[in-house]
């Protein structure tokens, strides 16, 4: 069945019916054709040979040398019959059933007894039965023409069974349907081939459209010919490579769609008119995940109320919405801005931007601002306090006049102490800080830098312990100013908050890639609440503390600061009244 639904089977039915039935109208024709054909030759051999015996007849007034010299004349299977009106005789040159038939038939026809009468010749196609007892039947064409003789109306006879007539008809038409079979055959052979010659090129044609379609767009149809089909192929060539042209070009720009989308640090949320999401990118979509995580069961909303809202707007006024969202703890700036399709509005594209730092440096900065005026404001207090009291004359000894002074003096130094803080802190955070970086045995440094705090130890009644599994030879590329003022801002931290009897130790390890500094103390420890803020600026745990006995508040923000322009990074751990651990790495 498939050999009839392609093409091949197709194009080969249609030449074969085709020919077939030009061959049946012509072998019809053509046995039409010489069957009359014989039967008018035959006629006109019988008419012509009735003629002439006629004439000798006539020539020579006898009958019966009519009758000798006729059956000289005609040749078998042609009989002859002479009929005269005088006695309304017949004679014949045999006597069977079948001519008595013939006989009668002739003395009882008008048409062929007014031959006698009138000088015309008749012819005549009969159909005689032949045997009565067989039902066979005989088709005998009689030819008539007149006979004058010893002055009697007569006629001659002639007649002539078909049935050679029809076996010959039957050979040709053997003949004929011999050849029309041939000529099938050979058209069946020729049909297919030129069919398949034909459909060659076109069954390459369709694997290469498959192959297309699959997204081979490399494929080509080979050219084998030059007519209309090999145009084709190099037309399905051509369009190939122009596909192939386009959907890289469109791949392209895709891809570089999805990267500019997927690299945006901004959420982008494109959505249809009612609200359906059709693309997001991967900050969109941890936003939206926050959102499903804040919804309850029962909730159906698949975008917040909020930028609901802004879509409706959008759709209704034709103009760009903003609006801003909390989730999870973080700030959201949501932008709606409409997408046309023509001149109608066809959806809206959201661009939602996380402002949750922004939010956290704007408090930084007004934070700062303020504990910047706090702590300078104490020690200008001071100054202007004790500088009123000097002017005014109060202090009345002059030991008084130098606490005053010193006081003055003390006071002036922490205030420098901490400006240059900030302006090492702005530095440093702007990236302008620079290293003076050397090789440094490591032990040896951190050993040194224990031991300037021994006498401190000493008057707070702290023991201060140093300890180090690195061997002595170990080196490090660092620089050893900035990695002193850490460690000394550290152990000084470590003794202040560490009450008389304790311990402050600093250890030193060495870890794949790079070396472990431990300062560990047994002081009062620090609130769970309070470690994840202890490297922020101007932030101070002990809140009791007065400020003129404790630092800046700067110098955990430095530290850590110094340890990651190292490439390192440092961190705490502390238990209230257990005492605290701060630990930095640095990288060899």
């Amino acid at each position: 069945m498939r050999l009839w639904r392609s093409v091949v089977g197709k194009l080969w039915l249609t030449i074969l019916l085709l020919v077939s039935f030009v061959l049946f109208i012509l072998t019809i024709l053509l046995l039409e054709f010489f069957q009359n054909y014989h039967v008018d030759v035959v006629e006109k051999e019988l008419t012509h040979t009735a003629e002439k015996v006629a004439r000798v007849i006539e020539n020579h007034n006898d009958l019966t040398l009519g009758m000798e010299l006729g059956k000289e004349i005609i040749d078998e299977p042609v009989n002859i019959i002479i009929s005269l009106d005088q006695n309304e005789s017949l004679y014949s040159q045999d006597s069977t059933d079948f001519q008595q038939k013939i006989h009668e038939y002739i003395t009882k026809d008008r048409q062929l007894q007014s031959v006698k009468l009138k000088e015309i010749t008749v012819k005549k196609e009969v159909e005689l039965s032949k045997d009565v007892s067989s039902n066979r039947y005989e088709n005998v064409i009689i030819v008539g023409t007149p006979l004058h003789i010893n002055g009697e109306d007569g006629a001659v006879y002639l007649y002539q069974s078909l049935g050679v007539i029809k076996d010959t008809t039957r050979q040709t038409t053997k003949l004929i349907l011999l050849a029309a079979g041939i000529a099938i055959i050979l058209t069946t052979i020729f049909a297919f081939f030129l069919s398949t010659r034909i459909t060659a090129p076109l069954r390459k044609m369709r694997e290469a459209a498959f192959e297309v379609a699959k997204g081979k767009f490399d494929t080509k149809v080979p050219i084998l010919t030059k007519d209309e089909i090999g145009e084709l192929a190099t037309g399905f060539n051509q369009m190939g490579r122009q596909l192939k042209f386009h959907i890289n070009a469109l791949s392209q720009e895709k891809e570089q769609l999805s990267s500019i989308l997927s690299s945006m640090a901004d959420g982008v949320i494109t959505f249809n008119r009612d609200g359906t999401i059709l693309i997001t990118n991967p900050p969109a979509d941890r936003f939206l995940q926050h959102w499903y995580y804040e919804q309850s069961e029962e909730s159906e909303e698949a975008i917040p109320t909020t930028i609901r809202e802004l879509l409706q707007s959008v759709v209704v006024t034709e103009m760009e919405q903003t609006g801003e969202l909390s989730l999870q703890g973080r700030s959201y700036v949501v932008i709606v801005s409409p997408l046309y399709n023509n001149n109608t509005i066809r959806g809206a594209v959201a661009v939602v931007r996380d402002m949750t730092e922004e939010r956290r440096l704007d408090k930084l900065r007004k934070d700062f601002i303020a504990n910047v005026s706090h702590e300078l404001r104490t020690p200008i207090s001071m100054l202007q306090g004790y500088s009123e009291a000097i002017v005014d004359d109060i202090a009345g000894s002059e030991e008084e006049k130098k606490e005053i002074a010193r006081i003055i003096y003390d006071e002036s130094l922490r205030m420098g102490r901490l400006v240059n803080d900030l302006l090492d802190l702005a530095r440093m955070e702007a990236g302008h800080i620079t290293l003076n970086k050397d090789v440094i045995g490591v032990m040896s440094f951190t050993e040194r830098v224990t031991n300037k705090f021994i006498g401190l130890a000493k008057e707070k009644k702290v023991s201060i312990y140093f300890e180090s599994d690195v061997e002595i030879n170990k080196e490090i590329y660092m620089d050893p100013d900035r990695i002193e003022q850490v460690l000394t801002n550290l152990i000084d931290n470590a003794l202040r908050h560490t009450p008389t009897g304790g311990e402050v130790t600093v250890s030193l390890t060495e870890k794949k890639g790079g070396f472990l500094f431990h300062v560990r103390d047994t002081g009062s420890g620090i609130p769970e609440e309070d470690l994840p803020f202890v490297f922020e600026r101007f932030y101070k745990a002990d809140k009791a503390r007065t400020r003129g006995k404790s630092g800046t508040g700067l110098g955990l923000a430095i530290a850590k600061n110094i340890i990651e322009s190292h490439k390192g990074h440092i961190q705490v751990q502390s238990k209230v009244d257990q005492g605290t651990t701060f630990t930095f790495f640095l990288p060899i």
